[in-house]
């Protein structure tokens, strides 16, 4: 039987999902000689380097998959969390610029942002962030729960109560594969 890109690609999330991150890098490798302008490859070998603790190489692979497809929201997500995981404040918010001048109502890229800046204690453009974020999905309990973290580093109890009886309404989400 004949290696194709695609057979490998779902090895190799299978591979990941065990926690086998080396055998699975492996497999995006030897996908990428096949299809190397495949940039889904690019952004499922990124994430399995940030999934190993390699945030070089994870970066490095969604940069590619970026280069390849720069309207992915989903590449320009998860390469500005590699650069917040980095320390890299300013790139990874002008991800997020980048992202939000694609589609300004990604909940997600606000969300992102508003931990950015929390992470610098800029408390208020975390909050504005995270605001803009739940107006675009009042059920988005990540960012209705980092919204009331902001407000109470503000000192807002009235705004970090209101969340907190929201969140209280809303189930946790489970930690996705």
């Amino acid at each position: 039987m004949l290696e194709s890109a695609d057979f490998l690609n779902n090895q190799a999330i299978e591979l990941t999902n065990k926690g086998n991150f080396a055998e699975a890098i492996a497999c995006y490798k030897r996908a990428l000689t096949i299809d190397r302008d495949n940039a889904l490859l690019w952004f499922n070998l990124g994430i399995t380097y940030h999934k190993k603790g390699d945030l070089h190489g994870a970066k490095r692979s969604l940069r590619t998959a970026y280069e390849l497809d720069p309207c992915d929201p989903e590449s320009i997500e998860q390469l500005a969390i590699v650069c917040l995981d980095r320390k890299e404040f300013l790139e990874a918010v002008e991800y997020c610029q980048a992202g939000l001048n694609e589609n300004p109502a990604n909940a997600h890229l606000w969300n992102t942002l508003g931990v950015i800046f929390f992470n610098q204690e800029d408390y208020e453009m975390a909050a504005e962030s995270f605001e803009r974020a739940v107006s675009i999905n009042p059920y988005y309990y990540d960012a209705l729960y980092n919204l009331r973290d902001s407000y109470s580093e503000l000192g807002n109890k009235t705004g970090a109560a209101d969340c907190q009886e929201r969140l209280s309404k809303l189930k946790e989400p489970k930690e996705s594969l």
